[in-house]
């Protein structure tokens, strides 16, 4: 019996992961615990919840693994340094005092934090093996390609390889500076939004506008060539000498200076976002092409924080010459602290991998459950008004009625998932046949900008219904982003066709006004029976009332908030939103019987922002 745990920390969005004997025990993210929204510290909580959830202390493990090489990383950021003086001074500086206090000695970082009770190894893997791995060994594939993009690992920023069995083998790499993340995040930070954070805002912002600045990208900023390998021309960039990602040049190539963040939103950034999402789609389709012509496999693994971009995968699917496609649900640098133990497992350790056909990420639910005991002690923390039900098929059709009636619905059921996600268990839920439910959410509830779509969760069994999805095709994770199926589109009149930017919310494209976008698409969840019963029969139910096998799904936070994790964090939520119904695994709320709380207002005004 073989306990290995991985660890990422220290950049974005630090997590733990742990594995028995190379299944998948617990993974969660850091930000969940302490409720700072990508929290980049050392995950002293989500360890703790991993080691529980294993039943195990610190003594028990066989193996630490950290995701990447550090000495790799700060030998970049020292030749980037040089190559760039003296220009890069301040930022080299600025980035010191961090690396010789912490990023350089992780080890002794892991020894502190685990109170020096370790009697295992401590292993690193790279950034990029890490990703890639995650990718791979939880895919249903017994051998497949694997593309790996995301901003910069230690000098790595896309790499390709194969995984066959219980390895996997890099085959061609692209290096800092060139990066597709880091052009994707300058576009990101020029439109005013946060870097590492705002990127899905972009993609969401790109159907609004047309791509009209996509040929002075190709001939200014990047030079892509057929296979899909590029070159960022250093000239427009501000990464490598400073802390902003664009530089006066930037500015000039487009005649206009950054937007600010939180101001009104022009043409010109929607046209903007549409054309670095078209330029994007563009080149790792052109990767994904010649990386097929490579290997001749029938299926793709995905992986990297690009990977998260839905609209991109789902033009792979669509226009790509690969069968199947499996993107790891926590693309990020999250799940290189499970990738980093499923390395260290069958790649070090050599130990046999066998499939069955499904994948062994057990639907991301990887994160902790609570008990009756745990909500009801916050229950009567709050005074709080519920009915409990004694099954959760009552739960189902109670939920599926206050959903067709119009009601928004905070979800909080079994394990918490793992990724940025929510996948039904720490959801809200509602009608998306109703006008004015994508205005509603966005505004009253998740207290966001008008623009952001949302997405539908759907019975896997009636996707190509109400999508058009290749047949047979699943969606588990939401990481696909398809057309909606003709059958389910509404014709626009005259006046609502030449609607132009934001105006293009006020028409109704479909019969599911609330998870389609703009531009007829959707990013699609299927729901499985098998992989998540409880969240399937709730939207079963909403079938049986209503004939539509569809629900919204969007994660259960507020702006600038994580995803709610314990029963106090979705009360809260809940109270301090307009949601209309909690339910809290078999407890059941209602908004108008609760009684207000104290600290709304302090409450609201600490998530403002992203």
């Amino acid at each position: 019996m073989t306990y290995l745990l991985g660890i990422s920390a220290y950049y974005h969005d630090s997590a733990a992961a742990i594995i028995k004997d190379g299944i998948i025990i617990a993974a969660a993210q850091e930000e969940r615990f302490t409720r700072i929204k990508q929290d980049s510290n050392f995950p002293i909580k989500a360890i703790e919840y991993c080691l529980n959830e294993a039943g195990i202390q610190p003594e028990q493990l066989d193996g630490v693994v950290y995701y990447e090489k550090p000495f790799i990383k700060f030998e970049r950021i020292l030749e980037t340094a040089m190559a760039y003086a003296p220009f890069s001074m301040k930022s080299f500086i600025n980035a010191m005092p961090v690396w010789l206090k912490t990023k350089l000695f992780i080890p002794s970082q892991i020894d502190k934090h685990f109170e020096k009770r370790l009697q295992c190894p401590i292993y690193f893997t790279t950034h990029h093996e890490s990703h890639c791995a995650s990718a791979f060994f939880p895919s249903p594939f017994e051998e497949a390609a694997i593309l790996c993009l995301d901003g910069v690992g230690e000098w790595d920023t896309t790499t390709w390889g194969i995984g066959k069995g219980n390895k996997i083998e890099i085959k061609q790499k692209i290096e800092f500076p060139h990066s597709l993340g880091l052009l994707y995040s300058a576009f990101t930070g020029f439109l005013g939004f946060k870097v590492n954070s705002g990127e899905y805002k972009v993609m969401g912002l790109a159907p609004y506008g047309e791509p009209i600045y996509k040929d002075l990208i190709l001939e200014k900023l990047i030079d892509v060539k057929e296979d899909g390998s590029f070159w960022l021309n250093q000239e427009y960039f501000g990464y490598c000498t400073t802390d902003y990602m664009f530089n006066e040049k930037f500015e000039k190539l487009f005649n206009r200076k950054p937007r600010k963040a939180e101001s009104a939103l022009t043409q010109d950034d929607m046209d903007m976002a549409a054309s670095i999402q078209a330029v994007t789609e563009e080149i790792i389709l052109k990767l994904a092409n010649y990386v097929h012509k490579q290997t001749g496999m029938k299926n793709l693994c995905l992986a990297g924080g690009v990977a998260l971009n839905c609209v991109s995968n789902g033009n792979i699917l669509k226009n790509g010459p690969f069968e199947n496609i499996w993107t790891q649900p926590a693309a990020g640098d999250a799940g290189g602290a499970l990738g980093a133990a499923l390395a260290i497992h069958y790649m070090h350790l050599k130990n046999e991998r066998n499939t069955n056909g499904n994948d062994f990420q057990f639907g991301s639910l990887l994160g902790p459950k609570y008990s009756d005991e745990d909500i009801l002690k916050t229950l009567e923390k709050f005074e709080a008004k519920y009915t409990k039900y004694e099954t959760e098929e009552e739960v189902a059709q109670v939920v599926a009625k206050y959903i067709s009636e119009g009601k928004s619905i905070g979800h909080f059921a079994g394990r918490m998932e793992y990724g940025p996600r929510a996948l039904g268990n720490r959801s809200i839920l509602a009608d998306p046949r109703n006008r004015e439910m994508q205005k509603n959410l966005n505004l009253a509830i998740k207290k966001r900008e008008s623009f952001r779509p949302f997405a539908p969760s759907c019975l896997e069994e009636d996707v190509e219904e109400f999508f058009d999805i290749r047949k047979g095709k699943k969606s588990p994770y939401m990481l696909l982003t398809q057309p909606i199926s003709e059958k389910i589109m509404t014709e626009l009149t005259d006046e609502e066709k030449n609607y132009k930017g934001i105006e293009k919310l006020k028409a109704y494209r479909s019969t599911l006004p609330a998870i389609t976008h703009v531009n007829y698409s959707a990013r699609i969840q299927t729901v499985s029976k098998e992989v998540n019963p409880r969240y399937w029969n709730i939207i079963n139910e909403f079938k049986k009332l209503t004939a539509c096998s569809v629900v919204v799904n969007t994660s259960f936070n507020i702006r600038g908030e994580p995803i709610v994790n314990t029963p106090e964090n979705a009360y809260k939520c809940f109270m301090f939103t307009d949601l209309d119904v909690l339910v809290l695994e078999n407890f059941v709320l209602l908004k108008h019987e609760q009684k207000k709380i104290e600290g709304i207002e302090q409450y609201q005004q600490q998530f403002t922002l992203d």
